[in-house]
């Protein structure tokens, strides 16, 4: 079946990085479009970024557009996303998905 597993969240100062990764299993990875969605404490699903399946399109919602950037390695079945500049905003619990499946999540948390 399919399976997600995301890591690499954590405690961060405001203005730093940290970079988060996805390993797929369960379908053919490099074959389709995969993305990454982020929930805030008390809020719903926000949609941050989308890369097409052989990591040539890249997509970004307008907050983190210029600071986040979304790549995979299709040899190894695994989709990143590197955060850079952070803010308070982008504490969130993030997740990797395709086509509606999701992993566990990974939390960022970003604060002074």
């Amino acid at each position: 079946q399919v399976q997600l597993v995301e890591s690499g969240g954590g405690l961060v100062q405001p203005g730093g990085s940290l970079r988060l990764s996805c390993v797929g299993s369960g379908f053919t990875f490099s074959g389709y479009s995969m993305g990454w969605v982020r929930q805030a404490p008390g809020k719903g699903l926000d949609w941050v970024s989308d890369i097409d399946g052989a990591g040539h399109a890249t997509y970004y919602a307008d907050s983190v557009k210029g600071r986040f950037t979304i790549s995979r390695d299709n040899a190894k079945n695994v989709l990143y996303l590197q955060l850079s500049s952070l803010k308070p905003e982008d504490t969130a619990v993030y997740y990797c998905e395709w086509y509606g499946t999701r992993g566990q999540g990974t939390q960022v948390t970003v604060s002074s």
